[in-house]
Formats: C-alpha cells, structure tokens, sequence
C-alpha cells in the first residue's frame, strides 16, 4: 500500500515540537516532509527519522514567503511512486519574546504577524486547495496562551496568535462539511524543548519537575487529532502541565 504524506511546516531543532511531530507522524507510517527555514536542521531531523526506519524529506521553507509555500504543496500534493497525496498537515511557526509596547517598532509587529498568522493562512490555503477536492484530511495549526489573552509586552505575539486562531475556526467552518479536519492547539504553557531550556533555563529550574509541557506527549495529541473519527471531530484543544494556573 502507499504511503499517505503528513507535511510539518516550522521544524527547527531536533528537541523541538516541529521534530517531535515529524518522529510520531514517521512512527505512524507517513512519509513526512519536514519544512523549515534551516536546511542543516531539518536534515538532521529527516535523517535521524531515517535511521530509526522512517520515511522524510526535507524541504527548505520560509512560510512567509507564499511562493515557498507553494511550491511545498505542489510536491505534498504530487509525492511520486508509492506515495499519497498529503492527508495530515500541520502549521507550527511562531515566533515569541517579551516586548514592552512602547518599544515595539512597526517593523517588529508586522514580523511576528507574518511567523505567526499570515504564515498559517499561507498554509492553511494551500491545504485546503489540495486537499478539499479529496474530501479527507486533517490541517492543525499550533497556538498558543496568546491566542485567547493578551498580556503586558506580548501585544504582537498575541495580535498574531489571536488571528491565527480566526483562521483555524473561519477554515474549519468552511470545510469541516466537505471533510477536511481543521484543529487548533492552545499550547498554555512553556515548552520542555531546546529553545525554552537553552535561553530560559531559570524558568525551567523553577518550573520543577512536570513543571513544563513535555515534546512527546503533545506531538502525541496532534496524532490522536488526526485520528479523529468524524463523528467526534475537536476543533480546539488546550494543553498544559497539570501545575499551570489558569
């Protein structure tokens, strides 16, 4: 039997939720094209799904450049020999610092809205172009704390994560009829990844044990999304550790 074609677009490190996805949608039986801006990093994350018996490619993106978006599709859509078309796709970029609005400089605020909402509606589009006609499949973008509150220095992670959220819902009513599963992930709470250990690692220590998400489990949720039967479909989910006040 062929191969379906899972796409993960804002794969970075290997200690990362993009990676992380990428191992569990390979550990399934896709064949995964992992999309992301660093070509050493993205390898790496191709070859060690490779070494432990996977199927991956990687495939430069910057998804904030439409044409690079495109372009991901059009090979997610026409995979080759012993392939599927694209059945899973998952929108993760995102970009996120604290920011006192006063020092906010335009530029700034439209480069988190680009990473973090006009990149999603890129992908989202060009999944739901290919994938709608087939009348099958699941698109599930990744949000954040952000995408339900604002809060003091985070006005243009949250003004992204916020639309990104619109688009998920505005797609899911769209398609939803047609069969195209379209999900968002609220992700409250910091990140067990390379990114929040290596330049926060004071948050880690006082987080504790259990204290932040773990990578395996959440990538393990957007799987278990996809495996939705369609008489249960969630739309929006939120996650944290079970310390997180909310």
């Amino acid at each position: 039997m062929a191969k379906p074609v899972a796409v993960v677009v804002g794969v970075g490190a290997a200690q990362g939720l993009g990676a992380a996805l990428c191992r569990r949608f390979a550990a399934a039986g896709h064949h995964v094209l992992v999309a992301g801006r660093t070509e050493a990093k993205i390898a790496a994350v191709a070859r060690t799904i490779a070494d432990a018996g996977g199927s991956a490619e990687p495939v430069v993106t910057d998804a904030t450049r439409e044409e690079d978006v495109v372009r991901l599709f059009e090979r997610a859509a026409a995979p080759g020999p012993g392939l599927d078309p694209v059945d899973l796709v998952v929108s993760n970029t995102g970009n996120n610092r604290h920011v006192p609005f006063r020092e906010v400089e335009a530029a700034l605020f439209e480069d988190f809205w680009r990473v973090g909402c006009f990149a999603g509606f890129l992908v989202g589009r060009e999944a739901a172009r290919r994938m709608v006609p087939l009348g099958r499949g699941t698109v599930i973008f990744t949000g954040a704390s952000a995408s339900l509150r604002g809060k003091a220095g985070f006005a243009q992670f949250a003004a992204a994560k916020a639309g990104l959220r619109m688009v998920a819902q505005s797609m899911a009513r769209e398609f939803g009829p047609a069969g195209l599963h379209v999900a968002h992930v609220v992700v409250d709470g910091g990140i067990a990844g390379e990114r929040l250990l290596s330049r926060n690692p004071a948050r880690a220590a006082e987080a504790g044990e259990h204290g932040l998400i773990a990578i395996e489990p959440l990538a393990e949720t957007y799987w278990q999304i996809h495996c939705q039967p369609r008489s249960a479909w969630t739309q929006e989910i939120d996650l944290r550790p079970y310390k997180e006040t909310f």
